[in-house]
């Protein structure tokens, strides 16, 4: 018997209109659909009306049902995996399974769909034609380290970050690449109070400071500019704004 094929399958991060006709699709036959968090994940197959087998699959229990999930594959039925918003495997569960699907000959097939870090960086007015994703840093054992390494990054640079953590985060970041370094917050996308807050280090932190932030964040960073150049920066400073505020720099 063949094998079956792994899906991979994103997720809206907001809008749940921002899923795909294929997703929906796989999401309907699959035989059975792994979900970071079932309750997250009901929700929106509950919102589509499709009613299948869903079983949790996460960074707790993901070596545990590791070889389950094989067996099911491997005895020919489909697989659907699920985070709770975006691609899985992008900071989310799914690297591990899809790297031993792929080493054991199972057929994975990635549908192309929402992530947050793309709209995030797209949306910030830096460079988008070359750009390094590093996620969530590392909260304590080598994320100073990590820092000062893409101190010399001249590549547009993406992180996530907790709501929580975002001042603090934002505070590192002015004292490690300056406080005038070109950045954008986002925060919410594609929700009801999405916000794109642009500006220095300097000034989106004062911004944070003021207001609590809240919901999910994507932090979008300049990398390091050539010497001596100051025609980018001057064209970004004209069109900075945090929702309708503007900062003066």
């Amino acid at each position: 018997m063949p094998s079956g094929i792994l899906y991979i399958v994103p997720t809206p991060v907001g809008n749940l209109d921002d899923i795909t006709l294929r997703a929906l699709s796989v999401l309907r036959e699959a035989n059975l659909i792994l979900a970071e968090d079932t309750r997250t994940s009901g929700v929106l197959l509950q919102h589509y009306g499709i009613k299948g087998k869903l079983a949790a699959f996460h960074k707790f229990n993901e070596h545990q049902t590791l070889g389950v999930v094989k067996e099911k594959l491997q005895a020919g039925l489909s697989v659907a995996l699920v985070s709770d918003a975006g691609t899985p495997g992008i900071s989310d569960p799914g690297f591990l399974l899809a790297r031993e699907c792929a080493r054991e000959g199972i057929v994975v097939q990635t549908l192309p769909g929402a992530t947050a870090c793309i709209p995030a960086l797209v949306s910030s007015g830096l460079p988008c034609d070359r750009f390094c994703f590093e996620g969530f840093l590392p909260q304590k054992k080598g994320r100073q380290t990590l820092l000062n390494s893409l101190t010399l990054e001249t590549r547009t640079m993406i992180f996530y970050e907790s709501p929580r953590r975002l001042v603090s985060t934002l505070e590192q970041f002015a004292e490690v690449f300056g406080p005038e370094r070109e950045c954008s917050v986002a925060r919410e996308i594609s929700k009801l109070h999405e916000e794109h807050c642009r500006g220095s280090l300097a000034d989106v932190l004062e911004h944070f400071r003021d207001c609590e932030p809240k919901g999910e964040i994507v932090i979008v960073v300049a990398g390091k500019p050539a010497e001596g150049h100051r025609e980018h920066r001057n064209k970004y400073k004209e069109g900075k704004d945090c929702g309708e505020e503007v900062f003066e720099g």
